[in-house]
């Protein structure tokens, strides 16, 4: 008959419930139910001649014919506005913008809480800014120049509280590895790093750090480590010494470690012990365990100590500092190298430099040659991708470690860090994300919203307006004796013995990505233990297990089951052929396929089965699959292949048993 309606379910009637067990070879009748209420019935033949059953999941939806060209056209309209409503909506604004959901929220509790997280990680931010900018090989200034606005910036786009924009030790030491300290590409890096974690956010690529395993980041945290402290070694010592990778560093210390000067080993060595003790301040308690059973004098002790201990790298700063003031004369040489002048006030906000001109001395000679757009965009290279990843990875950390079992939006992240990159290019900065020790400080401070960045921002301004004339005094041995009791820490030797116990071969990765790190520039190290990675995935996906069960029919007839645990794609093609083949020869008996673990399957396993099929076909040998899913029947159906499927085991073992007395009476 001839169906009028445009859109009919098909439902099954309670008479059709054994159709569950496409067992059945003759064609199914089921009831139409129009949408006027009308009845009529219509009549599904078998899928294929040798495919009993029906194919797909078990509620049809028929539809009145094709679509003409103008039919479709027509579509494209209601489906734009549909899109745009998607995307406009309130939910996803407030979801883009998380200041629209906690601002008008914000009390005086929360406003006492980001007061004193912004400015107690406003005291670290400082010494680290400065620190980091050597790690940088950059001037002093340009890591406070990163230290603000993308403070400022996050407070709107940021979804975490605990997350402080600025600079990083291992976002320095890439930065240092790009740009060989040229604050012209460190500038530049800066926004085209922004400008790539922005569309990562906006294309929703942040499951790409799925890719960065947990032994592999391990390993690339732990010689990032090694790398920055034996970077900081030359100024521990007063030496010169240079190089890309821990190798040629050491390679450069050793050959200069005899001009090392006593003041500056002096004072960076007693410096390390004096924060490596401080950091213990924090631990320490006076009084019961209890807060609420302390005094008010016990309670400010423990405050002190731990106000102390959270802002020992300032400290050390300031004391080392009036070290260098005392006893710096001018005109004579002073007993360690200071940092020298850092110039006063805010930078100017400019676009990131897009070229480098020519510079020349009096005498004549290039100082620095002019470089184009398109010969400092080739030498960044392969950094636009790797410094946006370790970024996120970096950030995410922080998000994660802080949660407090909330979902983190690595998407919003990703968008909230390129922007504030992005603005702190404008004002010369170089290349920053989330700290995880200074996470660590706003968390146990009391931070409440992502609030707490603009006290800090704050603090990083007036740092540049008023004080920056003493930062010339600072030696420079504190600064690297702050970094390094900052990243001996960095080191995860503490995951080395779960790995042990948990999984040997994840140490395969992760030392390969150590080692890779120290030996190669950093980039290819991350290669290396990804490319590991991904090729350990590989391997499993390429070799998949297939349990064995010999069972038998009631009637005594014998039968192979085979079980393969997880989906066909084109690398196990060949070697579950091989395997399936070779249990089949080996038992001459009907073989059944259970498909019930294989959630997917492409053209080329099609093809590998159809192969599979025929060479059953040509030793008369029975082949029959159990329980295949929807989507893996199509891409065989696809592949036109000719199978017979079952999804009751009654059922299989009958027809095993009516196929084998067929046989026996030809």
């Amino acid at each position: 008959m001839d169906l009028k309606i445009p859109r009919i379910e098909i439902r099954r009637t309670s008479s059709d419930s054994q159709l569950d067990k496409p067992n059945i070879q003759k064609s199914a009748v089921y009831n139409i139910h129009g949408l006027g209420g009308s009845q009529a019935s219509l009549s599904i033949p078998a899928i294929h001649k040798d495919v009993p059953g029906y194919r797909g999941s078990n509620e049809f939806i028929l539809s009145d014919g094709k679509k003409s060209t103008m039919d479709h056209l027509r579509e494209v309209g209601p489906w734009c506005r549909r899109k745009y409503q998607q995307v406009f909506r309130k939910k996803i604004l407030y979801k883009r913008v998380p200041v629209l959901s906690w601002l008008p929220k914000y009390n005086t509790d929360d406003f006492v809480g980001d007061l004193v997280a912004g400015f107690t990680v406003g005291l670290t931010v400082i010494p680290q800014a400065l620190a980091y900018s050597s790690i940088a090989g950059l001037p002093a200034a340009y890591g406070l120049y990163g230290s603000f606005l993308g403070c400022f910036v996050y407070i709107f786009l940021g979804s975490s509280k605990d997350v402080p924009m600025g600079p990083t030790a291992i976002a320095s030491l890439l930065t240092f590895q790009a740009t060989q300290g040229v604050w012209q590409k460190a500038v530049l890096l800066c926004f085209l790093s922004g400008v790539v974690e922005l569309l990562m956010g906006l294309f929703g690529l942040g499951f790409l750090i799925d890719f960065v395993s947990g032994p592999v980041s391990s390993g690339f945290t732990s010689a990032a480590a090694f790398i920055i402290l034996s970077s900081q070694v030359k100024d521990l010592l007063g030496i010169t010494a240079k190089g890309n990778t821990f190798v040629q560093q050491w390679k450069s210390i050793f050959a200069d470690i005899h001009h090392t000067q006593l003041g500056d080993a002096v004072m960076g060595f007693t410096c390390i012990v004096v924060l490596l003790l401080m950091r213990l301040l924090p631990r320490l308690k006076v009084g019961p365990p209890d807060a609420d059973q302390q005094t008010t004098l016990q309670k400010i002790v423990n405050k002190t100590l731990w106000l102390v201990g959270t802002a020992r790298n300032a400290i050390i700063v300031i004391v080392c500092g009036a070290i260098g003031f005392a006893m710096y004369t001018e005109g004579q040489d002073p007993p360690f190298k200071m940092i020298g002048d850092v110039p006063s006030g805010l930078p100017a906000v400019q676009p990131p430099p897009f070229s480098i001109p020519e510079v020349v001395d009096e005498a004549g000679v290039v100082i620095q040659e002019a470089q184009s757009f398109g010969d400092m965009f080739s030498s960044l290279g392969s950094m636009l991708i790797v410094i946006p990843l370790i970024a996120l990875l970096e950030d995410i950390a922080i998000c994660k470690a802080f949660a407090d079992g909330k979902s983190v939006d690595a998407t919003q992240e990703l968008i909230a860090i390129g922007v504030s990159n992005i603005a702190n290019s404008f004002v010369q900065g170089y290349p920053g994300t989330g700290a995880l020790s200074r996470g660590a400080v706003n968390n146990a401070s009391g931070v409440r919203t992502p609030f707490g960045g603009l006290y800090t921002g704050i603090i990083v301004i007036l740092a540049l307006l008023f004080f920056t004339p003493y930062f010339f005094y600072i030696p420079k041995a504190a600064l690297a004796a702050i970094i390094i009791a900052a990243v001996v820490f960095m080191v995860e030797l503490r995951v080395v013995k779960p790995m042990w116990r948990s999984k040997k071969a994840d140490l395969i990765p992760g030392l390969s990505c150590f080692i890779a790190c120290l030996a190669l520039p950093i980039e290819y190290g991350i290669l290396v233990g990804i490319g590991l990675n991904i090729l350990s995935i590989l391997y499993h996906a390429a070799r998949p297990k297939i349990h064995m069960d010999q069972l038998i029919t009631p009637c005594g007839i014998k039968y192979l089951m085979l079980t393969p645990d997880r989906s066909l794609i084109f690398p196990s093609s060949d070697f579950v052929r091989n395997l399936i083949n070779k249990h089949g020869l080996k038992n001459q008996t009907p073989v059944v396929i259970d498909c019930t673990h294989i959630y997917g399957a492409d053209f080329t396993a099609a093809q590998v089965i159809d192969t599979l099929i025929k060479d059953f076909k040509s030793r008369n040998q029975m082949l029959l699959f159990l329980n295949p899913k929807p989507s893996v029947c199509s891409v065989f159906e696809g592949a036109e292949l000719e199978y017979r499927v079952f999804y009751d085991m009654e059922h299989l073992e009958k027809a095993i048993q009516e196929i084998r007395r067929k046989s026996f009476q030809a």
